[in-house]
Parts: C-alpha cells; structure tokens; sequence
C-alpha cells in the first residue's frame, strides 16, 4: 500500500538522541509518538480526557533513521461504553522529501475518563 490510511495527526523529525548503538531509532520513541497521536485523536472524539490502556498490537516493519520526518496517521477502530481503539499508521519521509515508507503500524486502547479519574461514558458523535 502507498498511501497511508487515516489522518495525519502529528508530523516530528527523528534527531540523533533518539537513536540505539545501531543508529537507528529506538523503537520505544516510535511507540511514543505513535501513543501521542493516538490520544490526541482520542481525545477529539471523546472530547475529553483519556488514558492510554492497552496496546493491542504493534509491528515494526523498517528501521526509522536520524533526519526522517515522522508522519503518524490516525484512524477511530472502535468505540465502546468508555474505551476507543484508534489503528496508527507510521510513515516517514526520508531527507524530508514527498517520497513516504510504511515503518510501524499498532492498535491502541485509550479510556475516557472525567476530572476525578474515573470512567467516563463517551458521548454520541
């Protein structure tokens, strides 16, 4: 697939404190921007807060390097009661060009929750 599915939601680029002894970048910094943007698409349609619950999949499909622009793209799986599943894509641009690979893509569960920390039914669309 060439384009990525969902919307973009956050745009970052991978710096050189961010890299293993390989030169790559940390999968754990991946996961993380990939966990931003996820609540922030949370947040949007629960219109509120949110927590990160589960990360019901994860696969890491090519290295990302120092320089590639992080592009992750967001897509609503599923809504329940109090939780929301979000799909994300992420691509990057390498040498900050328009060509665009496919790097990581998971699954993440948020839960909505009201100013005291407890579950919060999330309201019709």
């Amino acid at each position: 697939m060439n384009e990525p599915l969902g919307q973009l939601t956050i745009r970052t680029m991978a710096m050189p404190a961010d890299t293993n002894a390989a030169g790559d970048i940390f999968g754990g910094w991946v996961m993380s921007q990939m966990d931003i943007a996820g609540a922030i698409a949370a947040v949007e349609r629960v219109k509120g807060r949110v927590v990160t619950v589960a990360v019901e999949a994860m696969t890491f499909i090519a290295p990302v390097k120092v320089g590639d622009v992080l592009c992750v793209y967001t897509s609503i799986e599923r809504i329940g009661n109090t939780s929301i599943t979000i799909a994300l894509e992420a691509w990057v641009r390498r040498n900050r060009l328009d060509e665009r690979k496919k790097v990581t893509e998971g699954r993440f569960v948020y839960v909505s929750l009201d100013d005291n920390g407890q579950k919060r039914p999330i309201p019709p669309a």
